[in-house]
């Protein structure tokens, strides 16, 4: 089994408030800390089969522009998620299977590129706006029963379990491969940054917050009891992990490594981009209506998050 990171954006950043404050409130963090982003998915090549941990942020999605006001940045365009995926030795063709974490787009973003392969997607997220119009989607019910100390699994090849882990949606999963004695623990958003992991902190993004805590003791359980790369979706240390197999001691964090960003105002292009989901808000298709203008209690109408958690693009 090969385990490989599809990497597509970099240099980005997440600020202790949005990254820690899930429970306590964003108050309670200091916003100039912040913490290395970036933004790559996952790939498990059988020999037999090779199957994708999720697709990436849509072709086009505008880079975003922030300031030093923002609580996100996804970082900036390395290339293409298709074009990342190409430059490993891959075809469309030659996936087989795709495990979505959850519906946000920079995690489904290119599903519709891989018209023959099944896409796995935990039953409770089967209805979002992201994922209608493709046929290849299978609904997964968790039938497999417990695997350790998580309740609800689907085995989907030897060694490779997608396990339900509801929280910052109530569709989230995350998938474990098993390899060389280790468990790598792909996941998308259960942190956005090892720091949280570490610190045992919630990010401010979740739909159920209770299933949120609970999943994250759950992962920090498993982390405890076995040999675990964590592999994580919006941070650098996910590929460094994997790349080194770095088998995750929560007793002994990483130091936190961050360059400090230039904030150089650069031409922006009206657009906003919202930092959790990808949504683009595009004056042209809202009636010209500038983003600046629209009401202090608008929200984002694919994950429902605030104006503060849009970029300019």
């Amino acid at each position: 089994m090969i385990i490989k990171a599809v990497k597509f954006r970099k240099d980005g950043f997440y600020s202790q408030p949005f990254a820690f404050g899930g429970e306590e409130g964003p108050a309670a963090f200091d916003p100039n800390v912040r913490y290395r982003g970036s933004l790559q998915n996952y790939l498990i090549d059988t020999g037999d089969e090779v199957i994708l941990v999720d697709t990436g942020l849509p072709a086009g999605t505008p880079e975003e522009k922030p300031d030093e006001t923002s609580p996100a940045f996804t970082g900036r365009d390395i290339c293409s998620y298709m074009e990342a995926l190409a430059a490993l030795g891959y075809t469309p063709g030659r996936v087989t299977k795709i495990l979505l974490t959850h519906k946000h787009a920079d995690h489904s973003g290119e599903l519709k590129s891989f018209p023959n392969a099944k896409i796995y997607v935990n039953e409770a997220e089967c209805a979002a706006d992201e994922l209608q119009g493709l046929p290849n989607i299978v609904p997964v019910r968790f039938t497999d029963g417990a695997y350790y100390n998580f309740p609800e699994s689907q085995k989907i090849a030897d060694g490779v379990y997608f396990i339900k882990a509801a929280g910052h949606t109530k569709g989230n999963s995350i998938v474990v491969a098993e390899c060389g004695g280790l468990f790598y623990m792909l996941h998308g958003d259960i942190t956005y940054v090892d720091e949280a992991l570490y610190a045992n902190k919630l990010s401010v993004v979740f739909e159920d917050p209770a299933a949120a805590r609970e999943t994250l003791d759950r992962v920090r359980e498993f982390i405890r009891s076995r040999p675990t790369v964590y592999c994580g979706t919006h941070t650098p240390q996910g590929y460094e992990n994997l790349e080194a197999g770095r088998v995750t001691d929560l007793d002994d964090p990483p130091e936190t490594v961050f360059e400090a960003y230039d904030f150089s105002t650069e031409a922006a292009s009206g657009k906003y981009v919202c930092s959790v989901c990808g949504y683009v808000y595009d004056p042209a298709e809202h009636d010209g209506a500038a983003f600046e203008d629209l009401p202090d209690d608008w929200v984002c109408p694919r994950c429902k998050q605030p104006k503060s958690k849009f970029n300019r693009a």
